[in-house]
């Protein structure tokens, strides 16, 4: 029964990646791609968590968390750069 639970909420993780990338590259502006990308990002580390479970390891849970400190950094810096045109003062 937990496999079953795993396999589905991988597809359904798996298809709202695809509409993200759907919007990333179809978004009507800049922040909406900005946070299509951010969505991705929170999207693979819930990828990689599931992967993680249904593999039964731990190893998994320190690449969703690198992950999720890359996507924080990337994040702000993108924003920083749409709000100032420039990452560094």
């Amino acid at each position: 029964m937990l496999m079953i639970s795993l396999i589905t909420a991988t597809t359904m993780v798996v298809i709202a990646m695809c509409l993200n990338l759907f919007t990333l590259f179809k978004g009507p502006d800049q922040p909406d791609r900005i946070l299509a990308l951010d969505t991705m990002y929170i999207n693979s580390i819930a990828l990689i968590l599931l992967f993680g479970l249904i593999m039964g390891t731990s190893l998994y849970f320190e690449a969703a968390l690198l992950i999720a400190m890359l996507g924080f950094v990337s994040t702000a810096a993108l924003c920083k750069y749409v709000l100032r045109g420039d990452i560094i003062e």
